[in-house]
């Protein structure tokens, strides 16, 4: 399959979907990766000269699955971009993915929310759309669980590369995340696991063949000293 992957900001995409586009990877799908803004607010420096180093960080951490795709819209002002619809769905047609990873519309940062929305839109009918989790699980109730323990020393250096944001907060974010959901799914310490969701509507409901293996299901009370 063609995935396409589009996370608001740089370095996005490592921290909330890395694992599960790698497990898609090695299974032969082809990754096709957006960074819809310039990421030019998030730093102690500002502007273009951050921009320009946060795309280069980003090539250098989603070098595995090719180069990116950047649409440059102003990070922190992707509400308030201009033809913005019209340029996701021309991007749309240009891949003409499987199916689609991006932020939920429930998420904490608005450039999240809108650009979820504007890839929900733009997908219509044509293409099913998953949601990925959240920082921390907030307000994210998963309908799909992806066993990405084989990954995950890889998601962590690919985060690193993102060294303008001082990454280490956010690799450790991320091990709390994914290990929280491995403990959802009963599976021992140093498991990890990324969640997604889907807004059930027809055509697209029952879409978990299309994803990497959930975690095999481990019996509570066989597990259990109690």
């Amino acid at each position: 399959m063609k995935i396409l992957v589009i996370g608001a900001h740089p370095d996005d995409i490592e921290i909330f979907m890395y694992g599960t586009i790698a497990a898609c990877s090695e299974r032969g799908d082809t990754i096709v990766n957006c960074v819809a803004t310039d990421g030019s607010a998030g730093g102690v420096k500002k502007g273009k000269e951050l921009a320009n180093l946060r795309t280069a960080e980003t090539i250098n951490g989603l070098n595995e699955f090719g180069k990116p795709i950047f649409l440059g819209f102003e990070d922190g002002k992707l509400s308030q971009a201009k033809n913005s619809q019209i340029i996701i769905d021309n991007l749309f047609e240009r891949v003409n993915p499987d199916f689609i990873i991006t932020h939920d519309p429930c998420d904490y940062h608005p450039d999240h929310r809108e650009l979820s929305r504007l890839v929900s839109k733009g997908a219509g009918f044509n293409c099913p759309v998953f949601f990925c989790d959240t920082l921390m699980g907030v307000n994210f109730t998963p309908d799909y669980y992806v066993d990405v323990t084989a990954f995950f020393e890889s998601k962590r250096q690919a985060i690193l590369c993102h060294k303008s944001q001082s990454p280490t907060k956010f690799v450790e974010a991320a091990e709390i995340m994914n290990r929280y959901r491995a403990a959802q799914c009963n599976l021992p310490n140093k498991n990890f696991v990324e969640a997604f969701r889907v807004n059930n509507s027809f055509p697209f409901t029952d879409l978990r063949n299309l994803l990497p293996p959930a975690p095999k299901l481990r019996s509570f009370y066989k597990n259990s000293k109690h």
